[in-house]
């Protein structure tokens, strides 16, 4: 093969290494960022949680009110005051009766029905006192009584309403905490995700630059570009890394057949021996642009599989009766 060609080669080959190189370090570049802003989300999850209220048991504070009770009827007095001034009025009764019928010489039977007469008016006038004292006791001890429960309903009220806004306190508080906690967990789970799409696209970067070099590589070997027929030996040939003659010519026949690599996949037929052929594009377009046939690495015999360094599987097309071709 004319030298020309091996240049051409060679540049595009140097080309594809140059595309790879910025796409692997603009992918670095992510991966350094969505790295950082991980690890800033991991700190500030880690703030919140050692950070959170300490339960509470909003009945802590409740108090005893059994001292406020108390029997209003325990104090109530026996109305003898009454009875004693009855006694009294009697006896004074009784005397003076006496002397009235020593002085007058009257009959005992007249004094005597005079006495009883001043004494039943004493009995009435005692029992009326006797029956107001009564009732205005009774009222002093109902009136007690309402007193104790108002006080002590209006205590429970007081209670009830603390522990209540002790509860929405920390309720309230404890959902703006998860709702934040929750907030952070989502901005840490998309960092996360960031930084593998990062260190994915940077090693498919890598892998793209060379993988295209190879397979520039791989068709000028196959044409005889580096045969003893041109200026150009095998043993001269550029090498990439640690590949071999052995790897140009297996590269050269094989292609990413890797499901993780590809999008809008669908079967569009089978193949004489049974294989699925699919239609599909690249995610990456540095693997190619448009829509190509093949199929997946996952289906087909593993002898055809060709396993790369950046973990993704190529197929031997030489080995299978199926196609790889752009189909538009």
């Amino acid at each position: 093969m004319p030298i020309p060609i091996v240049a051409a080669g060679l540049i595009s080959a140097g080309a594809s290494i140059i595309s790879g190189i910025f796409g692997a370090s603009a992918a670095k570049k992510a991966e350094r960022a969505a790295a950082k802003q991980r690890a800033a989300a991991e700190a500030k999850l880690r703030y919140l949680e050692n950070n959170r209220q300490d339960i509470i048991n909003p009945y802590e504070d409740t108090t005893d009110l059994s001292s406020m009770l108390s029997n209003p009827m325990a104090n109530l007095a026996v109305a003898t005051q009454a009875a004693e001034m009855q006694i009294e009025e009697a006896d004074i009764s009784l005397a003076n009766t006496l002397d009235t019928i020593r002085a007058s010489g009257a009959s005992a039977g007249g004094a005597t029905a005079l006495a009883q007469a001043a004494l039943q008016s004493k009995k009435q006038v005692s029992a009326s006192i006797e029956m107001q004292e009564a009732s205005n006791e009774k009222a002093r001890a109902q009136g007690e009584v309402n007193l104790q429960q108002q006080k002590m309903s209006e205590a429970q009220r007081m209670q009830q309403a603390d522990v209540q806004g002790k509860s929405f306190v920390y309720g309230q508080q404890e959902n703006r905490e998860v709702a934040e906690m929750d907030r952070v967990s989502a901005q840490l789970s998309g960092a996360q995700a960031r930084e593998s799409q990062a260190q994915s696209d940077r090693t498919g970067a890598i892998t793209g630059a060379v993988g295209g070099a190879l397979g520039v590589f791989g068709s000028m070997a196959s044409a005889g570009a580096f045969s003893n027929s041109t200026s150009a030996t095998e043993s001269e040939s550029p090498s990439m890394g640690n590949v071999t003659q052995q790897n140009l010519d297996d590269i050269s026949t094989s292609f990413s057949s890797d499901r993780r690599l590809k999008k809008n996949i669908i079967k569009i037929d089978k193949s004489d021996s049974g294989l699925n052929i699919y239609s599909f594009e690249y995610l990456d377009t540095k693997f190619g642009k448009g829509i190509y046939q093949g199929v997946m690495s996952d289906e087909i015999p593993v002898e055809s599989v060709l396993k790369g360094e950046d973990g993704y599987d190529r197929v031997d097309y030489s080995k299978l009766d199926v196609e790889f071709k752009k189909i538009k």
